[in-house]
């Protein structure tokens, strides 16, 4: 019995020493239940929409304020210009316009019914049918407290029409978000696995002391997953097209070349893993969990963004699948060219060369 005792004082010993064993066992669980509690709700809040209302009556006015009263809608600007809403949408400002038409109230009080059109970027089906659903009931909340005091029924007609999307097919938020979460993972992943293999099994050693310079030994770990990483990409563009009806809106070319970009900033993040690393073990849990996670909590792939509290938004910001998401989604769905990512593009640029120079200046020349 004393030296059951014994040997689990020197495991917690052990434990207790290990702070990386401490993250994981105190650390991460927190983390999930905070991220998760916060990031995971099929509710869609704070979306922000359009109104152009040609009526300027009391009906449009007051159907106006329920609906900036509610928490799921942020009306940022009332316009009386319908060419701007195809800007709005393409520039990803709004997820939907309502358009009051002239003599709104007229035709409600004299013909007993009138007509809204709704608008929604169906870019993101689930999203796009959740607003759609959300101003359907506002509504029909106001047309309930009308035909209280009235002998004949008001009716209030939405006419919806979905943008890039008018078939709500979940596939074109499905395609973006998997190429992200492959290209993620598989980069990531796999570099870091890689570069810290050599270490454990001693042929980095032989490596350094080549006379391949540092960088050349850590680009010759990265290329071979740039190139299958391309193909990767080449496959899923071909399955979108041809087995699952999702064509390439803008160009091809275009759309390769920001796969590219964000392939070298996971292969950063790779070798930036396997230079703070020392097993495989750690650098596979770490690319696990620490990419797969906020990939598919915080790029907009699965759950909305703007949902999570202002922290969690900021948090967001330093995820490299979130602006990837939004360059694929540009180009493929909405069709656009480089003058709608030019921002995205540059943010990735940026998080590449700050990566790849924290690398080199940590990457020891000496292992031992």
């Amino acid at each position: 019995m004393k030296q059951f005792i014994t040997f689990v004082r020197k495991e917690f010993a052990h434990v207790l020493r290990d702070r990386k064993t401490l993250l994981i066992l105190f650390g991460m669980p927190i983390m999930q239940i905070l991220i998760f509690g916060f990031a995971l709700t099929n509710e869609v809040k704070n979306s922000a929409i359009v109104v152009i209302d040609y009526a300027q009556d009391e009906a449009s006015q007051k159907l106006i304020s329920r609906i900036e009263a509610s928490r799921y809608f942020e009306v940022n600007k009332l316009s009386t210009d319908h060419h701007q809403i195809e800007e709005s949408f393409k520039a990803g400002k709004v997820k939907l316009a309502l358009i009051f038409p002239q003599n709104f109230y007229t035709d409600l009080m004299h013909q007993n019914k009138a007509q809204i059109q709704i608008i929604t970027d169906a870019t993101d089906p689930n999203t796009a049918n959740t607003l759609t659903n959300y101003v359907t009931a506002i509504i029909q909340d106001y047309q309930s407290d009308l035909n209280q005091s009235a002998s004949l029924p008001y009716r209030i007609i939405p006419e919806t029409k979905m943008l890039y999307n008018p078939q709500l097919k979940s596939v074109h938020g499905f395609v973006p978000g998997v190429m992200a979460l492959v290209l993620m993972l598989v980069c990531v992943m796999m570099t870091a696995v890689s570069i810290v293999r050599e270490k454990e099994m001693g042929t980095m050693e032989i490596l350094l002391v080549s006379p391949f310079k540092p960088l050349l030994v850590i680009l010759s770990k990265a290329v071979p997953y740039l190139i299958l990483s391309l193909i990767n990409v080449a496959s899923i563009l071909c399955l979108s097209v041809f087995v699952l009806d999702l064509p390439v809106n803008g160009s091809l070319l275009l759309l390769f070349a920001e796969s590219t970009l964000f392939i070298i900033t996971c292969l950063t993040i790779g070798i930036f893993i396997s230079v703070r690393t020392g097993s495989q073990q750690v650098a596979m849990l770490i690319s696990l969990m620490g990419m797969m996670l906020p990939t598919i909590l915080f790029s907009g792939f699965m759950f909305p963004i703007e949902n999570m509290p202002k922290v969690l938004q900021l948090v967001t910001n330093i995820v490299p699948a979130k602006w990837y998401y939004i360059i694929v989604k540009l180009i493929m769905i909405k069709g656009l060219g480089f003058s709608a990512i030019w921002k995205e593009t540059l943010i990735l640029a940026s998080m590449t060369l700050f990566l790849l120079i924290v690398s080199l200046k940590n990457f020891k020349i000496r292992l031992a």
